[in-house]
């Protein structure tokens, strides 16, 4: 059987914005520290990952990144080590706003930006500019970690773009993925070649 190696990647838990109703887009400009309903999912993600024997613990510099990925490591007695690259999409204008505002008061880019994969968030990023910059580090990790076992703490969009080009060669389908807070995405890749797993795993949290 060839060499395998497993990368476990996490979405960070909630923050009060994740938990706002609707939703507040943070972005990578808002960088607030986990919820209580976070930390929470954050210690059980670890517990759900204790028995797996994993060589090496990284997140995104981001507050909440870091902060469950500090819970992953500390099971492990592994230091997080931080990647720049893997932080949250960059959403521009529409930071710190709800997608019935953005909806609401300007209808005609978010109209395009919701039909459109290439589209991007107004002043920020596209999700093609996301996956250029996290697609390489995530390939890397997996060449220099060949035959072990890691976990990756990032965001939902690095996730979501990550997971499309694997599933679907492309980010047409982007939107149908989800990623819950603290989900769990198991990739494998064997002979060189990355594939999903397990996709938005959260039978380890609580809340479900």
């Amino acid at each position: 059987m060839s060499q395998q190696t497993l990368m476990y990647l996490i979405r960070h838990g909630a923050t009060l914005q994740n938990e706002h109703r609707p939703v507040i887009l943070q972005g990578n400009g808002i960088d607030g520290p986990l919820s209580p309903t976070g930390q929470k999912q954050a210690n059980e993600v670890a517990e759900a990952l204790v028995n797996k024997k994993i060589q090496a613990v990284y997140a995104s510099p981001m507050k909440r990144a870091q902060q469950t990925a500090i819970q992953v490591a500390e099971r492990h007695s592994l230091a997080v080590q931080t990647i720049p690259e893997i932080h949250e999409v960059d959403v521009g204008e529409w930071e710190g706003k709800t997608w019935i505002e953005i909806m609401e008061n300007d209808r005609e880019l978010y109209n395009a930006f919701m039909s459109d994969p290439t589209c991007a968030y107004r002043g920020g990023e596209s999700f093609h500019d996301v996956l250029n910059r996290v697609q390489k580090q995530f390939d890397r990790l997996l060449q220099e970690h060949q035959g072990e076992t890691i976990a990756v703490v990032a965001h939902n969009v690095v996730n979501r773009v990550y997971l499309a080009s694997l599933l679907y060669g492309n980010l047409d389908k982007l939107r149908k993925i989800l990623q819950a807070n603290c989900c769990l995405n198991l990739i494998r890749q064997r002979n060189s070649v990355s594939e999903v797993v397990t996709m938005n795993s959260v039978q380890h949290l609580s809340q479900w």
